[in-house]
Order: structure tokens, then C-alpha cells, then sequence
């Protein structure tokens, strides 16, 4: 977190500096319209011009994201022309004076290998042609160069070479946060992957075993299971989305239920409540499959009688509630601790921290679950999923 506001700093700052720049160029003595003074406008439309550009960059440095931020990074420093490139080639040119591109990138072998920036004169016999002066501003992530930022003039500007590295940090804040996206990204992948290691061994066997089991005696009814098992498991291992809906969730936890009850018959009961309005909701995939098989495994552990399970989910405003409750062992709360700290403990626990994990990754600290327990108490453990957060987005239903 110290990282993001560092990163935000070094974003917002060049920015104003930038503004400020712009302002003193197009400063007037008259007021403009609602928007207070010269200098005023011009921070405005410097900061909605770097809003604009932002998007593009957090999809990292490529030929199609140069090529969207280009036109955006020019009008932030108000030059003739404009280029991105990586450490190859110029990835996107915006302005006049293109046929530079080839000088322009003999230049850049210095810069880009010490990470410093330069100003030198083009060469150029068109007499037409505006363009006599490039600036290079690096463009480093992790103290590694990626490319440059390259503002091409009429003639040489210190103001125009402290403007583009600015220019040339706010953008490099932005890839480094595309590497954190990224990052995240893979994290959560990761993760995905544990969770589906977990449940493959532990749930398969004893699936087969209950579906082997009524093949002669009534192969009507292993048949049904078979088919609710295919289902599962074909959720389960989807490849598309980090993402899904709590209708797809909920209809994957009924499949699971059915080879549950199959393998337990009355002993288990489970009552499901669902409000029909948070059905849509995006939540992380499988998120909430894993506090179901916990309950199951905690209820029915060690308990003679029927477990009785809970299933609610509930409109809560901003918010989708939803709480999974069993009348099972429970659980001592300074085990639930260390569980969730990601100290497996011998029965297990790795889907309590993987989806406790996620949920914070995904949308914050104040987003992990709340779990009530004690021995002999059953467990409670309820999830707040908010109705719209940046970036969660289901896949496609399956079908």
C-alpha cells in the first residue's frame, strides 16, 4: 500500500507541474467561463488530458496502447509531434515530421542502456518540415528501461525537457501499475490453482466411490449423479474469467449438495434462501464453494445427528450478504487464527485462508470473512460482496 501512495505521489505531482506549465503558456487576463482563472483552466484540462491517457497504459507498453495514449501525451506537452517506443522499435508516432522514426531510434541506444535523458538536433532536408529538436525521456519500471517518450520540437526548450520527463515518469507510474495488475492477476490464478488441487483429491474420490456404489444397484440414480458430477467438475476446471456470477456459484454448490446427500442421505439438511435481486452479482470465482464443503466436513464431523445447514444471500444496499451457517463441531477460534494466518492445520483449512486470501485481494481488507465459532457451536461465516467494484466482471455463463 506505501508503494500505490508512493507511486500516486510521483503521478500527481509532474501533473501540476505540468499544468502549471500550460497554464503560464496560455495564461489571458480575462476569467474563463465557471472555470476560475487562465492558469486554473489550463491544470484542468492537464489533468483531464492525463485521465484520458491513463487507461491505455495500465494495459502495458504495446503497439496498441502507444498508439491510444500518443495523441493524449502530445497535447499534455503541447509539441509538434510524438513517439512511444519500446526498446526496439517506435511503437506509435503522433505529429508531424514520421520519416524521423529511423533516426530517432539510432539516438535512442544511449538513453535507453543508462536510463538518462537526452536532447539532440534532427537532421532533416525537408525545408517544410517543423521538426529540429527531440527530447528523450526514459521510460523505466524497476529500474529497468522499457523505452522512452520521445517530444519532437522546432527548437531546443529546457522548459520542453523538464515538462517530458515529467510527462515520462507519470507514464512510467502507470506501467509499473500494470505490473502490479498483472501481478495480481497471477496471484489470483495461482490461487485458483491451489483451491482446485485441494478439492480434486478430496472431493473426486469419494464422488466415484458414492456413483460406483449405485451402478448396480440402481444405475438410474448413478446416472443422475454422474451427470451432477460432470457439471461440477466442468465448473470447477473452467479456464475463462477469474470472475463469476453468484447465480453460476449458487448452481455449482447445488451440484456439489446432490453428491453430498447422495454419499450422507438424511443426515444432512441443508435450507437455502436467496434473494433473486443479487443473483447477478460478480463475486471471485469458486469463493463461495469452499465455505460449503467446510460446513459440510464441520457439521457432519464427529456429530451423530443431522447437520443442518444454512444458505442465505441477501440484498444489503451497495452490497450482496451472504452467510453459510452450520449447527456442526465449530471450531477453537485461536485454530480459525492460525488458519487464516495460512497455517494449514492437520484436518485441513486451505479453503478458509484461499478464499479469506482472495476476497481481500479483490476488494479490501474490510472484505474478509467474518467467521463466528466456537467448539460445539457450529460456524457462521459470512461474506459482504460488493454489487460493483473496478475490474470484477463475470465471464460468459457456461452452457
Amino acid at each position: 500500500m506505501s508503494g500505490f501512495l508512493a507511486g500516486l505521489c510521483v503521478a500527481v505531482l509532474p501533473l501540476l507541474a505540468t499544468g502549471f506549465w500550460l497554464g503560464r503558456r496560455t495564461a489571458r487576463p480575462q476569467t474563463l467561463g465557471g472555470l476560475g482563472t487562465p492558469v486554473e483552466h489550463a491544470t484542468f484540462q492537464t489533468l483531464h488530458t492525463a485521465s484520458l491517457a491513463a487507461p491505455p497504459l495500465r494495459a502495458g507498453l504495446t503497439e496498441e496502447t502507444a498508439r491510444r495514449s500518443a495523441r493524449r501525451l502530445r497535447s499534455l506537452l503541447g509539441t509538434d509531434a510524438l513517439c512511444l517506443t519500446d526498446d526496439e522499435r517506435v511503437l506509435a508516432w503522433d505529429g508531424v515530421g514520421a520519416h524521423h522514426r529511423a533516426e530517432i531510434m539510432e539516438r535512442l541506444a544511449q538513453p535507453l542502456e543508462t536510463g538518462r535523458g537526452e536532447a539532440f538536433r534532427l537532421t532533416c532536408d525537408a525545408a517544410d518540415c517543423p521538426v529540429r529538436w527531440a527530447v528523450v525521456a526514459p521510460l523505466t519500471v524497476d529500474d529497468r528501461v522499457h523505452g522512452a517518450l520521445v517530444a519532437c520540437a522546432p527548437r531546443e526548450s529546457a522548459v520542453l525537457v523538464r515538462a517530458a520527463a515529467e510527462v515520462a515518469r507519470w507514464v512510467s507510474v502507470q506501467l509499473e501499475l500494470a505490473d502490479l495488475d498483472r501481478s495480481r492477476t497471477r496471484l489470483i490464478e495461482a490461487e485458483i490453482k491451489a483451491l482446485r488441487a485441494q478439492i480434486s483429491p478430496h472431493f473426486i474420490f469419494n464422488s466415484l466411490a458414492v456413483i460406483a456404489s449405485f451402478v448396480r444397484t440402481d444405475p438410474e440414480r448413478a446416472r443422475e449423479l454422474l451427470l451432477e458430477f460432470a457439471d461440477f467438475t466442468r465448473y470447477s476446471f473452467r479456464r475463462h474469467g477469474d470472475f463469476t456470477t453468484l447465480a453460476d456459484e449458487l448452481h455449482a454448490i447445488e451440484h456439489y449438495l446432490a453428491l453430498v446427500r447422495a454419499r450422507f442421505g438424511d443426515r444432512l439438511a441443508v435450507t437455502l434462501q436467496i434473494a433473486p435481486e443479487v443473483l447477478p452479482v460478480a463475486l471471485p470465482f469458486l469463493c463461495l464453494q469452499p465455505l460449503v464443503e467446510n460446513a459440510v466436513k464441520h457439521g457432519l464431523e464427529g456429530k451423530g445427528g443431522t447437520c443442518h445447514i444454512q444458505i442465505r444471500a441477501q440484498d444489503a444496499g451497495a452490497e450482496a450478504l451472504v452467510v453459510i451457517e452450520d449447527d456442526g463441531a465449530g471450531m477453537d477460534p485461536a485454530v480459525l487464527r492460525r488458519i487464516l494466518a495460512g497455517e494449514v492445520s492437520p484436518s485441513g483449512g486451505i479453503g478458509l485462508s484461499n478464499v479469506d486470501d482472495r476476497l481481500r485481494q479483490v476488494y479490501g481488507d474490510d472484505h474478509g470473512l467474518v467467521i463466528e465459532t466456537a467448539p460445539g457451536a457450529g460456524m457462521k461465516i459470512t461474506a459482504r460482496l460488493p454489487k460493483y467494484q473496478p475490474g470484477v466482471h463475470s465471464a460468459a455463463r457456461l452452457t
